[in-house]
């Protein structure tokens, strides 16, 4: 007995045995075998993936959130604006609608000042003088011949496509437009108006004024009681005059200009550079908090403009081909010329380059200014893209102020068709006039209020045309300037991605590898653990009474 209950207990241990191990290897439902360990390793495998993908969803989302809201901001601004537009708005209620667009516009240029001298004096003083003198000199070739291209691809777009061609019957008063046209400066007067800005004779002033020559009309050989003095003439004398609007050329030059003192001085410039650098960094701060306001401004900014429009499809019927070919042009230059440009220097991808700068690029679309864009873009090309500090607070404030491929575009396309419409053919002298002539004025356009069209005045006076048709282009001014100003700043970005790759080019590997910097440091023998783990003391085993100023390394990491 005793020995057949043995037996059964140990066939009974035998067969759960089996059973447990069946269970974890594999168990029998309904004729199918399934394996239990595998099913729970490829659950667990699911559930790791499905994570993962949402870690990397979140962190995606994190990444691009301001780019996403911003493009979302033009989209529903669109859309407010045409469901608004339906309401037929006073004109009082339109003020109250783009009040919040307004006030973007307000926060922009207020951190225009700050940003412009202080990121050019602590990048001028950054660099080496040789650098800086290889990178300027860089600099300046880059922004002339992509000017230079811009102007002849303009030309050459209007000649193919005659946009002023049969155009001849419109005028101002079949538009609605009024005649207000600036007032015709003379174009050694606009050139030289440009040197006197560079130089400003008071720096507080230049921050809200410009230098502007106006005309006095005197007259010569009047006539006096009875008798008249031979034949009476009138006299054109220019007359000095400040204009509202921030001379931003002569703060330009002149920070740049501290900027390579400071570096002069040596040891008794660090503060002050140490300063502005700060400085710097504080307004970068600033304008990352005003980014996160620019989806709602541009939301605002867009509607607004939509809403104030008056007859669109009549605009875009009557001057269809100017502003065709005003955009055909911008998108060829943006989309194959600068991109070419950046691939023959750099052999990178530059779409890669320009897909972070979408923030800026919708901030430029929507608020018709490059130096409003400046804050946004030095963010977005340094966070997004890698691009040197020193690089980029060297060249985007210049690049804001004197690079303007988009304007140049719409300005010479503006001569041609305004020649157009007067049926007035083009020599060849006249068409070197109007690239020279738009390369160098695009230059001071930044700093005058209505720029653009000031500087198409003085093309017109320049190659002998009325400036009696520039209300036409006034009237289409807010549709063209908006792709000019992605261009404008495009060119900017991609000017400092290719400084940025000669500059890294240049630089010793040696340089870019971790230096070591000696500091003085007293070691703390008596508690090790509390001391920097960034510092290794050469004799910790002396005391701080052995040893007066003993030498620790500590990486610059």
């Amino acid at each position: 007995w005793v020995l057949h209950q043995r037996q059964r207990s140990s066939s009974c241990h035998s067969r759960s045995s089996r059973r447990a191990g069946n269970m974890g290897r594999t168990s029998q439902a309904n004729g199918h075998v399934v394996d239990v360990a595998a099913s729970y390793a490829e659950s667990a495998s699911d559930t790791a993936a499905a994570a993962g993908r949402g870690r990397k969803c979140a962190r995606f989302l994190k990444r691009n959130i301001l780019v996403i809201l911003t493009v979302a901001g033009v989209l529903a601004g669109v859309g407010i604006g045409t469901a608004v537009r339906s309401m037929h708005l006073s004109r009082a209620q339109m003020t109250y609608f783009a009040f919040p667009g307004e006030m973007l516009l307000r926060m922009l240029k207020m951190i225009i000042l700050p940003l412009v001298v202080c990121s050019l004096i602590s990048g001028a003083a950054s660099l080496d003088t040789r650098s800086l003198g290889k990178l300027g000199a860089v600099a300046v070739g880059y922004f002339l011949v992509t000017t230079l291209l811009a102007s002849g691809l303009a030309v050459a777009l209007g000649f193919i496509i005659k946009p002023g061609a049969g155009a001849g019957a419109l005028n101002s008063d079949t538009l609605g437009l009024d005649d207000t046209v600036p007032t015709n400066k003379e174009t050694i007067d606009s050139f030289l108006d440009l040197a006197r800005n560079l130089f400003p004779s008071n720096l507080v002033a230049a921050a809200f004024q410009t230098y502007a020559t106006d005309y006095k009309m005197i007259l010569r050989n009047k006539t006096l009681g009875n008798a008249t003095i031979g034949n009476a003439t009138i006299e054109k004398v220019p007359v000095g005059t400040q204009i509202d609007g921030m001379n931003i050329l002569g703060l330009v030059l002149f920070a740049l200009v501290l900027g390579v003192a400071l570096k002069k001085l040596g040891p008794d410039g660090e503060d002050l550079i140490r300063f502005f650098n700060s400085f710097n960094e504080a307004t970068m701060v600033l304008v990352s908090w005003i980014m996160w306001y620019v989806p709602v401004g541009i939301m605002f900014l867009v509607g607004s403009k939509i809403v104030e429009m008056d007859d669109i499809v009549l605009l875009v019927t009557s001057l269809g081909k100017y502003i065709f070919a005003s955009i055909l042009g911008h998108i060829i230059h943006g989309g194959i010329v600068l991109p070419l440009i950046y691939f023959a220097f750099t052999r990178k991808n530059p779409f890669r380059f320009l897909v972070g700068l979408i923030t800026p690029f919708a901030t430029a679309f929507a608020t018709c200014s490059s130096s409003a864009t400046l804050p946004s873009m030095i963010k977005c090309i340094e966070e997004n893209n890698g691009v040197d500090k020193r690089i980029s607070r060297f060249i985007l404030p210049i690049g804001a102020t004197v690079n303007m491929d988009g304007a140049a575009i719409f300005q010479c396309m503006a001569a041609v068709f305004i020649a157009q419409l007067n049926n007035v053919d083009l020599n060849a002298g006249q068409i070197f006039t109007i690239l020279v002539t738009a390369t160098a004025s695009s230059v001071g356009a930044a700093g005058v209020p209505a720029g653009g069209v000031l500087t198409i005045a003085i093309i017109l006076e320049a190659i002998g045309l009325p400036t009696n048709d520039l209300s036409l282009i006034l009237a289409v001014d807010w549709i063209v300037d908006r792709t000019t100003t992605v261009v404008n700043v495009e060119g900017d970005a991609l000017g400092a991605g290719i400084l940025h790759y000669l500059n890294e080019k240049d630089t010793p590997k040696s340089c870019q590898e971790l230096n070591e910097v000696y500091v003085e440091a007293v070691p703390n023998c008596k508690s090790e653990e509390e001391t920097s783990p960034l510092v290794t003391h050469k004799n910790p085993a002396s005391t701080p009474s052995s040893v007066t100023e003993p030498e620790a390394k500590e990486s610059v990491l």
